[in-house]
């Protein structure tokens, strides 16, 4: 008990120490205790005059009783009528006085003269009091200064039995005794005002504590500013707060909510799902209690932003705080906000999404897609005919093709995709088409001008539900292109001005992708119409290589990628690939100059090496004649490849400028790539090219290509080529043609970057039973033995009917070559697709056609080849030179006889050869 006592003091005492006397809770406790205090006091004060009243009175009522006792006390009377009452009555008193406990009893006769007293030498004087009440009868109760001090007495009369006062009787109390009888009670007084003290103050601590959790600890003038503050918030805010009870009661609600839900003046108090003319969902989270942040709902025709928090996160009452803010106007504010938002996006969007490619119908239709359904329900676009083709339309022409529609639904009763349409002058189409300027039309069914156009279906266009339009010009550089058609059906409304802005923005923008592609349209086919015509449009007649090739022009246009196959002398064929680096028309054009130069060297017959070397002198003569314009783009990386094919000997020679190996797909449909030396990339100069030679049976496939098929960002040009490989492996038999489309599915994606120039040429060689070829002493007889030969192999061949000529012009070079040239002479001749003479001689001099004088008696012999033979010509070989001629077959000839291998001529007479002093 003790202990419990003392953490109560402990914990009221921290309470009251804590308290800060400017607090509402410190000063009421400050009051209260001064409350308890006093009230304590007037307690201890009250009980001490209780007590002192208490005493006074118990003396007073001893002091009587014990004088009325004596005063009745059986022998009184006798001992008053003894001749000495003192003798008989003093040893009376003292023993009545010490057993009831008062102070003295004093007997006396009626005048006053005492017969007993504590003191006796007090007896026998005169009694110190008032008598004479007595004497009459009564009880007379007095404080006098005695004797024995200042005394409390109470004096009664003794009667006899007739009722005569014959004597009285005095008792009573000194007052130091009473007091000191108040003062042994004063303890206990002051003992039970000190609890009383403490229970009060502990008391009145709890209640501060309470208090001061209520009050926060907040000082009058804060308690009075709050509650001013409280007053104005609830009165003058504009938002509404609403507070209820955890049972759904509505405690408080301020002016502003009363406002925004038009409660009537008793709500508070009320269930909020009685109150009346609230919206549903309201009472439903207003009675849930859940927490919610802005959500909207509707009180009549505003719309609020409802906030709803519990009250009971910081130890508060159970309930929750609701806040109303009206936000009718903002709502419209920010739905206007978020049009600006969506429009200024769709123009964004508009930029990202339009005139990704260099395509006019591509780009139309990247507009039609980026307006639906986000402006429009549907948008069609029509261009005029010449921009689809590069040019600018005509000003007065109002016909245009519809390149582009698309809309929400594909049902729709607009004219399709491809319609050459010619509007008529009163059409929204054509006067935005001539003036320029957009056209809004927002009733379409009181636009009579547009129903002229087509009254059926305009008519099914209204009935679709179709009923407002916006005609923009697509307009670039001053000149309209075509229009851009938007339009609306019933789900929406009619467009506006802001919207009609809105289009003209967006086409602006469109306009200017449309007319970048339009121009690239017209340099694109500028390009591609020169490039085609470089490129080989056919390929030549000829029979030692089946041929098939592919040219993919590059996302980007027309570049400098070609090939090409070109006959040569002996039934050889000549494979050109070659690379220009870059893009457009300066890349096509160098592209057909190095293409004419490979044609003009390849007529001289020269090694690929030799060839390769002439094309790089050409290529750096042609950056020096560039270097000083202003548009010197020069032709620096340029390459090459160049390979001659013998059907007679099935050996390839091959040699490359900076270009990439070419493939071989042997007989059993492995694939290598042929070992050639790699010479530097034309142009560059100082290092010479090597020719490599290659043995080839027949049916293999010479794969030439350019990098543009096997190089690409997103793979090494190992992985290209061994992804060639793979394409190409295991197909021996497939016909290049096939080869080649397969190739291209494998490798390239569906729009390369780069272009592609793949030739692929399977080796078809000439028989040994169409050739023959003779040894020829350096001799002139040995020319009529030739003759005689020639003439035997062409009679087995069924080709007697060329055997004159053929006799004369194999004289003629034979003669040339015994008088001229110099061991070994070696003759060849070849059926092929004409009738080839081949003289060979180990002499690099060449002989020169001239035109002889009448006088002269040589000079005609080569002037007679020519004029007898479709072409003729010189090669040079390393063992010397080749004079060669060819003879057009007859249109019908038989299958050639057996071979005729080679051999010593006949004897034979050279007198038949023909003067053959031609100048060497």
């Amino acid at each position: 008990m003790a202990d419990r006592f003392a953490r109560f003091r402990r914990v009221s005492l921290r309470s009251l120490i804590g308290k800060s006397p400017r607090s509402v809770a410190g000063q009421v406790f400050v009051l209260q205790v001064a409350l308890v205090v006093l009230l304590v006091a007037c307690a201890v004060f009250a009980l001490v005059l209780q007590s002192e009243r208490d005493t006074s009175s118990e003396a007073k009522r001893r002091s009587v009783a014990v004088a009325q006792t004596f005063a009745h006390s059986p022998g009184l009377l006798a001992a008053l009528r003894t001749p000495d009452p003192s003798k008989v009555l003093q040893p009376m008193t003292e023993t009545a006085r010490k057993t009831a406990g008062v102070d003295f009893i004093v007997v006396m006769n009626t005048k006053g003269i005492r017969y007993t007293h504590p003191l006796p030498s007090k007896i026998g004087k005169r009694f110190v009091g008032t008598i004479e009440p007595s004497l009459e009868g009564k009880v007379y109760i007095e404080s006098v200064h005695g004797p024995l001090g200042h005394e409390v007495q109470a004096t009664v009369p003794v009667n006899d039995p007739a009722g005569k006062v014959v004597a009285l009787v005095s008792a009573g109390l000194k007052v130091k005794n009473v007091v000191s009888e108040v003062d042994r009670q004063l303890p206990i007084i002051f003992g039970a005002g000190a609890g009383a003290l403490a229970v009060a103050t502990g008391g009145t601590a709890l209640m501060s504590r309470r208090l001061q959790r209520q009050t926060h600890s907040l000082a009058p003038d804060e308690m009075t500013r709050m509650y001013e503050h409280h007053d104005a918030v609830l009165h003058s805010v504009r938002e509404g707060v609403l507070i209820l009870g955890e049972d759904g009661r509505l405690l408080l609600a301020n002016d502003e909510a009363r406002r925004l839900l038009e409660l009537p003046p008793d709500a508070e108090g009320s269930n909020v799902s009685d109150l009346s003319g609230l919206d549903p969902e309201t009472v439903a989270l207003l009675a849930s209690g859940r927490e919610a942040t802005d959500e909207v709902h509707f009180a009549g025709e505003r719309l609020l932003a409802v906030n709803q928090r519990p009250t009971d996160r910081g130890g508060g009452p159970k309930g929750t705080v609701v806040t109303l803010r009206d936000t009718t106007e903002l709502q419209a504010l920010s739905g206007r906000a978020e049009v600006a938002r969506e429009r200024l996006k769709l123009l964004y969007d508009a930029g990202l999404c339009v005139g990704t490619t260099l395509d006019v119908v591509r780009t139309a239709d990247e507009l039609a897609r980026v307006a639906v359904p986000r402006f429009a329900d549907f948008v069609s676009v029509d261009l005029a005919d010449a921009v689809l083709h590069g040019e600018e339309p005509g000003g007065a022409a109002t016909a245009m093709r519809r390149v582009a529609v698309h809309g929400a639904r594909d049902d729709h009763p607009l004219y399709e995709k491809g319609r050459l349409i010619d509007f008529l002058p009163s059409t929204p189409q054509a006067r935005g088409f001539g003036s320029g300027r957009s056209v809004l039309v927002t009733d379409l069914s009181t636009a009579t001008g547009w129903h002229a156009q087509d009254p059926a279906r305009t008519k099914e266009i209204l009935d679709y539900g179709i009923h407002s339009l916006i005609a923009a010009p697509i307009q670039a550089r001053g000149v309209v292109l075509g229009m851009a058609n938007f339009w609306r059906s019933k789900q929406h409304d009619a467009f506006d001005d802001e919207e009609l802005s809105l289009a003209e923005e967006l086409v602006a923008r469109a306009a200017v992708s449309i007319d970048n592609a339009r121009r690239y349209t017209r340099e694109h086919a500028l390009a591609v119409t020169l490039q085609r015509s470089l490129l080989p449009r056919a390929l030549p007649e000829q029979t030692a290589l089946e041929v098939g090739y592919r040219y993919l022009p590059a996302q980007s246009g027309v570049s400098g990628d070609w090939f090409d196959v070109i006959p040569l002398s002996g039934s050889r064929v000549a494979l050109a690939v070659g690379d220009v680096v870059g893009h457009g028309l300066h890349a096509a054009a160098t592209m057909g100059r190095l293409r004419t130069a490979v044609h003009n060297f390849s007529t001289l017959d020269l090694p690929p090496d030799e060839l390769l070397g002439h094309l790089d002198d050409l290529v750096g003569r042609i950056d020096q004649d560039e270097a000083g314009t202003e548009s010197a783009a020069g032709v620096v990386g340029a390459t090459c490849l160049y390979a001659i094919y013998d059907p007679v000997t099935r050996r390839c020679a091959m040699a490359r400028a900076g270009h990439l190996a070419p493939a071989l797909v042997h007989p059993d449909g492995s694939v290598t790539f042929a070992d050639l030396p790699a010479g530097p990339p034309l142009g560059l100069g100082g290092m010479p090219f090597q020719t490599a030679e290659v043995d080839v049976a027949a049916g293999t496939q010479l794969v030439l290509y350019t990098d543009g098929l096997i190089e690409d960002r997103t793979r090494d040009l190992d992985v290209g080529m061994e992804l060639l490989r793979d394409a190409l492996a295991g197909h021996p038999a497939r016909p290049p043609e096939d080869s080649c489309q397969a190739v291209l599915e494998q490798l390239l994606p569906d729009r390369p970057k780069d272009d592609v120039a793949l030739l692929i040429a399977r080796t078809q060689p000439l028989s040994p039973d169409r050739v023959a070829d003779w040894d020829v002493p350096l001799d002139p007889a040995a020319v009529a033995r030739m003759r005689e030969a020639v003439t035997e192999k062409l009679d087995e061949w069924g080709l007697s009917e060329l055997g004159f000529v053929m006799e004369l012009v194999l004289s003629e070079l034979i003669t040339n070559a015994i008088r001229y040239g110099s061991e070994p002479i070696h003759v060849r001749l070849i059926r092929d697709r004409t009738l080839i003479c081949e003289v060979a001689d180990g002499s690099s001099t060449s002989p020169h056609l001239r035109y002889a004088a009448t006088t002269d008696e040589g000079g005609r012999g080569l002037f007679l080849v020519s004029q007898m033979t479709e072409r003729w010509g010189t090669r040079y070989t390393p063992q010397g030179k080749v004079i060669w001629a060819e003879q057009a077959l007859p249109r019908t000839v038989g299958e050639p006889g057996a071979h005729h291998g080679v051999g010593a001529l006949p004897d034979g007479d050279a007198s038949r050869a023909p003067d053959s002093r031609d100048e060497a």
